[in-house]
């Protein structure tokens, strides 16, 4: 049963990672070891900028 726990544990951090799920806790995990005299962003901010910096370049139509 450990073994299907653990198959189960790594195949749900594969697809949090592949959708982007986990992108926030990625975030904070880089910003503490690269960047630690920087004050991270909240969730809500991260995902704002997420979003902005995505659909920001976008300036056509159909």
């Amino acid at each position: 049963m450990d073994k299907l726990t653990a198959r189960l544990g790594m195949l749900w951090r594969y697809i949090r990672r592949v959708s982007g799920d986990d992108a926030y806790e990625r975030y904070l995990k880089h910003q503490a070891s690269a960047h630690p005299q920087e004050t991270a962003l909240s969730r809500q901010a991260f995902f704002r900028r997420k979003q902005e910096k995505k659909w920001d370049g976008i300036r056509r139509c159909c």
